[in-house]
């Protein structure tokens, strides 16, 4: 094809949608720094002067720190426990005929379009019927359904972006099947696992619903930003922390994106 074909040329409407997209979507979202840095303790214009003082109350509050302990214990177990259930269904989808795959696949995926209050309610309505007292537990569990999907999609262009006669070279040369996904498998599918855990921590960390539902007395972070929201002079010290919490969310799942790049333009090649 010549270099004037239509694919190549620049798309004014498209670019200006994405832009407007962009700021549509993430203006709301850069208040939250904007007034975390206001002396004032209303969300209001015009500001009122520059100050630090929310920070640094944060670093004197006991419960948020316990909340914060909360939400990495349940963020670092959930990554774990997804992305290893994540790389397993990957390997089966991609490497493996399986009968009923794609309603298999979409079954797996359900918790992407099914509204998370859903299976809230459903999880807290069996862990009541099974007599199990809701926890930091109960919770885990519901953020591995959550997470379980965004672990498998992210590891299943890893396993299609390397050829599979490598592993058949493997069994073929005496190592089991074990040996051959610990040998080779594993240290080529390897940044993909680091960008699911990343990417499944953040989605955990920053949780709500099924921490609605299932958490007991100790709270994750979110739940106790939301806990606090009814005191208006606590509202400037939530914002900073929410701001750090932003802060923090974008460089994990950037970093992730970073670190599975290679996968994408792999699989974006072999189409």
């Amino acid at each position: 094809m010549s270099g004037h074909s239509y694919i190549k040329r620049p798309n004014r409407p498209l670019q200006f949608y994405a832009a407007l997209f962009l700021v549509v979507l993430y203006l709301p979202i850069l208040f939250l720094p904007l007034f975390s840095f206001n002396t004032s303790i209303y969300v209001k214009f015009p500001l009122t002067g520059f100050t630090f003082r929310w920070y640094v109350e944060l670093m004197d509050r006991e419960p948020v720190w316990a909340a914060l302990m909360n939400s990495l214990r349940v963020g670092i177990t959930t990554s774990i426990i997804s992305t290893g259930f994540g790389v397993f269904a990957a390997k089966a989808i991609t490497r493996y005929r399986l009968p009923g795959k794609g309603p298999l696949i979409g079954f797996i995926m359900l918790p992407l379009v099914v509204p998370g209050i859903i299976f809230g309610v459903a999880l807290l309505v069996l862990i009541s019927r099974m007599g199990i007292q809701l926890s930091l537990v109960t919770v885990t569990v519901g953020h591995v359904i959550v997470c379980l999907p965004f672990a498998i999609a992210t590891m299943i262009p890893r396993f299609e972006g390397f050829d599979p006669s490598v592993e058949e070279a493997s069994a073929d040369l005496g190592e089991n099947a074990w040996w051959t996904f610990w040998r080779v498998t594993f240290p080529m599918v390897f940044p993909g696992i680091l960008a699911s855990l990343l990417l499944t921590f953040t989605v955990s960390f920053d949780e709500f619903i099924m921490a609605f539902f299932l958490s007991g007395t100790d709270p994750t972070l979110p739940m106790y930003i939301w806990s606090q929201l009814r005191f208006p002079k606590e509202f400037p010290s939530i914002l900073a922390l929410a701001s750090i919490i932003l802060v923090v969310s974008f460089a994990l799942v950037f970093l992730g994106q970073w670190l599975n790049r290679d996968a994408q333009a792999t699989d974006l090649n072999s189409e």
